[in-house]
């Protein structure tokens, strides 16, 4: 398999599926676009050895051009000097040359049409890796917003779990019989006092007020 038919498996890989099946989704973009930047570097090796047999046999094509024309002044100076027989065979050298030029001429243009093809592919391989890297920063920063969600409905599902409440309805009761108990000890001392201590009390407020209206006598003159 080539290396552009594999970039371009990876390219048609089905994102979401892997980011649902990962253990580590951003880890897993991340090697995804890593083997991708991989292959497409062996894709760039092998456009630029196909650039290169595409210059040799431009480079062929030129020599062999170039041998067909001195091969012709070669026989043209035989013809001059009245060497017909050399001429003859230069003729032959000229022609074989010429026969060698025209086929790495259609050597190079075949050659010369694949390498625009992988240029072309290469271009836009370029281009869909920069695009996958888009996405993937998108895809990690829904799949965060994913896991933060469910961590945030987990978190209400334990608020909104009815033994929570039940629990505090509990320990508020609990607090609430405390207070009521003590308010009832409270009571219960209260009346509890002996009817001695009540007189006491009677007496102690009446020595009070009589003592006042003692002095507000004696300030009045009476």
């Amino acid at each position: 398999m080539g290396v552009f038919q594999k970039i371009a498996q990876l390219l048609k890989a089905n994102i979401n599926d892997l980011i649902e099946k990962a253990a580590d989704p951003e880890k897993m973009l991340n090697q995804l676009i890593e083997d991708m930047e991989d292959q497409l570097q062996k894709a760039r090796a092998e456009v630029t050895n196909a650039l290169a047999d595409e210059k040799i046999l431009q480079k062929k094509v030129e020599e062999n051009k170039k041998a067909a024309e001195d091969w012709q002044k070669k026989a043209e100076l035989a013809i001059s000097k009245g060497e017909d027989e050399l001429a003859v065979e230069a003729l032959k050298r000229k022609r074989e040359f010429e026969r060698l030029a025209n086929e790495y001429q259609k050597q190079y243009e075949a050659q010369h049409e694949a390498v625009e093809k992988l240029k072309s592919g290469l271009k836009m391989l370029e281009d869909k890796i920069e695009e996958a890297k888009r996405r993937r920063d998108l895809l990690i920063a829904k799949s965060k917003r994913a896991d933060a969600q469910v961590t945030i409905t987990q978190t209400m599902s334990k608020l909104t779990d009815a033994s929570a409440f039940e629990s505090f309805e509990k320990f508020a009761q609990k607090i609430e019989q405390k207070e009521a108990r003590a308010q009832a000890h409270e009571e219960l001392l209260n009346a509890s006092k002996t009817l001695e201590d009540r007189f006491k009390e009677l007496e102690n407020s009446d020595e009070d007020i009589l003592d006042e209206l003692q002095k507000l006598k004696e300030k009045m003159g009476k």
